[in-house]
């Protein structure tokens, strides 16, 4: 259970919604039956390690709820209070996103981020509110607004996704919200900048982007970077994030340019990865993979990696100086803690 009430979430976020956040995807075993418990113990020892102040348990593949809740329970149960478990509410109705926030709330999550269904419309900013709203009354949760292309509010509702007028509302009528994910019109800095003179004095700003929260904390005060694939760089996100904390400006801008090679190779690949207004979690898996985490096999319905990305994902890691696994490939699809058979290939 969360170590607050509903009504001290906001305090609370301010106090603990301090350092980056990473993404941790559900590992099945191999005949894809179960999630594989040693696997997803595995990716939780290696983010602590890594030093992430929390993860995102990603529900944006094939699982069902009860399996999600399982796997969010073993995350819990390895990190204790070493990471902020934060609860991915993707799901498909609202009926469903309510299910799953109250189930997440027991199994030890401390932070909701809001997402939107494929299959929700809002033909006005009063149906984003509603539907907002009502994910934020149904939990004791903090929750993290995030206003971002992905749910094709732009440019039918506003160009920003969801505009300041709308946040304003929702932030004065929901007490629990505690948090902006600030991508709103992405990939322009705007919301970002935006929310921080809106908002900055009420609630945490996270910018979850590394190519802008490097720079941006040079000028501005930014506490939390949640959630995004900082596991491509291993530890490395974490670790310029605390000399951005400690004002050793230069030292953090000696990183930003090392790691270039690896933010253009991932960017230049950004069409191919996420096509289709939908984030690519295969080859998010296969970027954690290289830096030594678990990779494995997902069920279908799920987006596929080829030789030529995950080539230019390694190689843009190798001349960044950041020592990605030389393993084959096909290491990749089976993962580093196997459990079961194979389904679908050579055993």
């Amino acid at each position: 259970m969360a170590r607050y009430n509903r009504a001290e979430a906001r305090e609370w976020g301010r106090e603990n919604l301090v350092g980056v956040v990473n993404c941790t995807i559900p590992s099945f075993t191999g005949d894809l039956k179960n999630i594989n418990e040693q696997a997803i113990r595995h990716d939780t020892r290696l983010a602590i390690e890594h030093g992430f102040a929390g993860t995102l348990a990603v529900s944006e593949v094939a699982i069902t709820l009860p399996e999600y809740l399982n796997f969010q329970r073993i995350v819990k149960d390895e990190a204790g209070d070493r990471l902020l478990l934060v609860h991915h509410a993707s799901w498909s109705t609202l009926e469903q996103n309510i299910e799953a926030v109250r189930g997440a709330e027991e199994a030890g999550a401390e932070l909701v981020l809001l997402s939107y269904p494929p299959n929700f419309y809002p033909e006005s900013e009063n149906d984003i509110y509603d539907y907002t709203k009502a994910v934020c009354d149904a939990t004791n949760l903090a929750v993290m607004l995030f206003p971002m292309y992905l749910w094709g509010f732009s440019p039918r509702i506003h160009p920003s996704d969801i505009p300041v007028r709308l946040l304003r509302r929702l932030v004065d009528d929901c007490p629990n919200i505690a948090a902006i994910k600030a991508e709103g019109g992405f990939p322009s800095i705007q919301s970002v900048i935006e929310c921080q003179r809106h908002f900055g004095d009420e609630v945490v700003i996270s910018m979850p982007i590394e190519g802008e929260l490097i720079p941006l904390s040079q000028i501005m005060p930014i506490q939390f970077s949640a959630t995004s694939d900082h596991e491509y760089y291993g530890p490395t996100i974490p670790q310029v994030f605390q000399l951005l904390r400690d004002g050793a400006l230069d030292a953090a801008a000696e990183i930003y340019w090392k790691i270039h090679p690896a933010r253009k190779a991932k960017g230049g690949l950004a069409p191919v990865l996420h096509g289709g207004a939908f984030l690519n979690r295969q080859a998010w898996k296969f970027q954690g993979w290289l830096q030594g985490y678990n990779g494995g096999p997902l069920r279908q319905p799920t987006q596929r990696i080829h030789d030529a990305q995950m080539n230019a994902l390694r190689k843009g890691l190798i001349d960044s100086g950041l020592k990605p696994s030389m393993d084959p490939f096909r290491e990749f699809f089976i993962g580093r803690n196997p459990v079961g058979p194979r389904a679908g290939g050579v055993a």
